[in-house]
């Protein structure tokens, strides 16, 4: 078995890199937990001493410039996502960098750009979640037939009533988030495993709340909308109506629906359970998947892995990355103009 030593360093300390990433690591034989920094040398100690990594940096640049790790997991809010993978690829590092990839397309070109001219660095962006452990059952039953043609997909993403009163959060704040909305990017991603890239999309949107108090008390406006309406056609006509919510108080959990001329397919993540029905059916029935298909989370074991050169990154490679962040520059677009745009941009 190949164990390599890879030696990781971790830029933003976050929730998901607490939680997921770093434990990640830490399960896998050969892999160092080497240095740390976070937004300030506290919270970054903290992290080191809950976790038992040895170095903490004061900022991200000498992290990255440290000859003593290979490869930098970027935890930090998306503003800052595309600098630092350009350091660390330019000081030879491997690159794990939470999603979303970028602030927009443009960025997310220019980072995949700078990974393609390093093809000995690995580059892997933290894949959406929601639908890894369906994501190869969905895709053997679309390309067997089972929907026949695909005519539409319903997917609706409620996040409950509005917090009228809330502090600003970084992701209500295009400076800090770009063009990411809500958890639109995470299922845009999920989709597009499946369906590839729409060749239109319009939309419309709302701010319920159009000024928050920010982490210095200060008084800003919100530049981030707390609910959006997406219209995507594909290229062979099916059509798609997303909706993403911060706004929907007790409406239905989250659903995703996929109808054919001669099935039905219906997803929901609450449970992790897909049901399906054709033609012949009076009703919907659940469709078991074998516990050997619900691969599931394995970021950290498949970004070790090729390092080492044992797999391929296939959730989710930097080329995946811009066409999410492509829709998601086209929603964008589509809310200040109030057109439909076309993609790819």
């Amino acid at each position: 078995m190949n164990d390599q030593r890879v030696r990781v360093g971790f830029v933003g300390a976050g929730n998901n890199t607490r939680v997921r990433h770093i434990p990640g690591f830490k399960a896998i034989e050969g892999v160092e937990l080497v240095s740390v920094a976070n937004r300030s040398r506290a919270s970054g100690e903290k992290v080191a001493a809950e976790f038992n990594i040895p170095k903490v940096y004061d900022n991200w640049q000498e992290l990255v410039r440290g000859d003593d790790i290979d490869a930098v997991c970027i935890g930090t809010w998306p503003y800052m996502h595309c600098e630092i993978t350009l350091a660390a690829l330019n000081a030879g590092k491997h690159v794990l960098t939470e999603a979303r990839m970028a602030m927009n397309a443009a960025e997310a070109k220019v980072m995949l750009a700078a990974s393609q001219i390093r093809p000995n660095l690995v580059t892997q962006i933290v894949p959406g979640p929601p639908t890894l452990e369906v994501d190869s059952t969905i895709q053997s039953l679309l390309d067997s037939g089972y929907l026949g043609k695909l005519l539409s997909l319903d997917l609706n993403v409620s996040q409950g009533f509005v917090v009228k009163a809330g502090p600003l959060h970084w992701r209500q704040d295009k400076a800090l988030s770009g063009c990411n909305i809500l958890s639109m990017g995470i299922w845009v991603e999920c989709i597009q495993r499946w369906l590839g890239l729409p060749a239109k999309v319009i939309a419309t949107g709302l701010t319920a709340v159009k000024e928050r108090m920010d982490g210095a008390g200060h008084l800003k406006p919100v530049t981030v909308p707390d609910h959006v309406d997406i219209l995507a056609i594909w290229s062979d006509g099916a059509v798609g109506h997303m909706r993403f919510s911060a706004v929907s108080g007790l409406a239905p959990a989250i659903e995703l629906w996929l109808y054919g001329t001669e099935g039905t397919l219906r997803f929901t993540p609450g449970n992790g359970k897909l049901y399906g029905g054709q033609r012949k059916d009076k009703a919907l029935s659940e469709i078991v998947i074998p516990p050997e298909r619900r691969v599931g989370w394995r970021v950290e074991k498949e970004f070790i892995g090729a390092i080492r050169g044992q797999e391929k990154v296939m959730r989710t490679s930097f080329d995946q990355g811009v066409l999410y962040m492509e829709f998601t520059e086209a929603v964008g677009r589509s809310l200040e103009t109030g057109r439909a745009i076309s993609l790819p941009l």
